[in-house]
């Protein structure tokens, strides 16, 4: 059983970054552009406005990004940063935990993200296909390069 499970990790791991990345683009979108309930009820954030504004375009590029499993451990490496600012700054002050405070999805999205950072992307993201284009240039480059004895 375990066996399976190990084999299975990369595509679960995979299906995890496009629905975390999927989700948190979607706050992105909401308090972008007004769609799905847009921001904190409806309506959007006004343009240029700290640090709503600046979160929701991290939300919305980070979350596609990782979705798409491109740039993964960078793009993940900052939306999880603007996810702990967002709970230490705007959620904690409130009340210690994230239940009286209202950052629940700030700490798990940090949490999620910051995992990512040192997974990777696992299966099915477009970091893979880049990787194995390179191996395969650097294979290929070794083949034809004769090796010069000192």
């Amino acid at each position: 059983m375990t066996g399976r499970l190990n084999s299975a990790q990369p595509y679960a791991l995979g299906l995890f970054r496009i629905v975390v990345g999927l989700l948190f683009a979607c706050h992105g979108a909401a308090s972008l552009f007004g769609v799905l309930g847009g921001a904190m009820g409806g309506g959007t954030i006004d343009a240029g406005t700290w640090p709503g504004w600046y979160a929701a375009v991290i939300q919305l590029v980070g979350g596609g990004l990782v979705a798409l499993g491109l740039g993964t451990r960078a793009a993940a490496f900052i939306s999880s940063g603007s996810m702990a600012y967002a709970y230490f700054k705007v959620h904690q002050p409130e009340a210690l935990w994230p239940m009286e405070n209202g950052g629940e999805a700030s700490a798990m999205f940090c949490w999620a993200l910051l995992l990512l950072v040192f997974t990777g992307s696992g299966a099915l993201g477009i970091d893979r296909l880049f990787a194995a284009r390179g191996e395969r240039k650097d294979d290929s480059a070794s083949e034809r390069t004769p090796v010069a004895a000192a």
